[in-house]
């Protein structure tokens, strides 16, 4: 089997990458970017439940803070072309998979039909004692 043959300045301008700064999420609290555009792909940095406004960590009911991930995330995707309407992939970190079933609850908030394909998985900490960060992948039309 022959392998496909692209000159590279092709495959360069698909896999060109992009650093995506919004005000639309929350500001980076380290040595990352918000996301990445490369192609027609988003990829986001992992998002907590922080207030983009004034960057404090939301300590409300875990729904709420489901709520205000996705929106983290949403902002992020749409400062790079895509939304969460258009995500394809969405990593979940709980820090107690027992909240799983409100996070189900949350997502069918956001993604009534054709939700993205996901992974939730529990971790023993996240940046700022958060209880809950999700990544993203979005495609760009």
């Amino acid at each position: 089997m022959q392998g496909l043959v692209c000159p590279y300045g092709a495959w360069k301008s698909l896999l060109d990458k992009v650093v995506i700064r919004t005000t639309e999420a929350p500001q980076a609290i380290g040595t990352y970017s918000q996301g990445i555009k490369s192609g027609n792909l988003v990829f986001t940095s992992g998002q907590i439940p922080l207030n983009s406004d004034t960057g404090e960590l939301i300590n409300s009911d875990f729904k709420s803070d489901v709520r205000q991930v996705l929106t983290n995330l949403d902002g992020v995707l749409n400062g790079g072309g895509s939304s969460l309407k258009q995500a394809i992939k969405l990593t979940v970190f709980l820090t107690d998979l027992s909240k799983f079933s409100q996070v189900n609850e949350v997502f069918m908030e956001f993604f009534p039909e054709n939700p993205p394909a996901r992974s939730a998985v529990q971790v023993s900490a996240l940046p700022m004692n958060a209880c809950i960060e999700i990544e993203a992948v979005g495609f760009v039309e």
